[in-house]
């Protein structure tokens, strides 16, 4: 019994790495971030991805298929929502604040920090497509054939861990490269975020004006 839980356990938090590493405006977030602000805040943006995938895993353990006919009446507004946020993201990354040579006070950094959190953790709860894709990994590494709610939690925990691990992995190769790259590096980096933010934004929204009014 353990020895399943472990692999289920190991399988998860590979599922949890496969859904973070590619490279889309979470990680473009996250990515100017760590260089504006330093490696926890890279951190902080890949926890609240880490925490909306443990949700989406959790309710995909639970049972897609009950969740399907909700997901499909919802993936319009996600999509509106999503791609009103990233357009304001990316807004926002264009116009960054440098980086302070002084130590932030404590309960500005804590509010920057749990501002990265949210964003990224709305940021991926309003991506429709996130859950669709745990259900058909689910389904091919046979997750959904172990029910119970010891295996559930191993899971969950699994793809949290995961995830985050991506996250720190990302976050310390770009702290430690930054101490290599010249002055207004980050500065850069946060602007051409912004723009490649914004250009998911109005993709999203350009899919779903295509999908709303021109299908028939």
């Amino acid at each position: 019994q353990h020895l399943m839980e472990l692999l289920l356990f190991c399988k998860s938090m590979l599922l949890g790495l496969a859904v973070a590493a590619p490279l889309g405006p979470i990680g473009v977030l996250c990515i100017s971030r760590a260089l504006e602000r330093g490696f926890w805040a890279g951190v902080a943006g890949g926890l609240g991805t880490a925490l909306a995938d443990a949700i989406y895993a959790c309710l995909a353990a639970i049972g897609f298929s009950a969740l399907t006919a909700t997901l499909a009446t919802l993936a319009p507004w996600l999509k509106l929502a999503g791609g009103l946020f990233m357009l304001w993201l990316g807004c926002k990354s264009l116009r960054p604040n440098p980086r302070r040579a002084a130590a932030p006070a404590p309960t500005n950094e804590f509010r920057e920090l749990s501002g990265t959190i949210a964003a990224t953790f709305l940021l991926t709860l309003t991506n429709p497509v996130t859950i669709f894709s745990f259900a058909a990994m689910f389904a091919g590494l046979g997750l959904t054939d172990f029910p119970g709610a010891t295996n559930a939690l191993a899971v969950v925990a699994g793809v949290f861990l995961g995830s985050l691990l991506w996250w720190f992995l990302l976050s310390g190769g770009v702290a430690l490269a930054q101490r290599r790259l010249p002055e207004g590096f980050s500065l850069c980096v946060s602007r051409m975020s912004g723009v490649i933010l914004m250009g998911f934004g109005f993709y999203a929204l350009g899919s779903l004006l295509y999908t709303v009014i021109l299908q028939p």
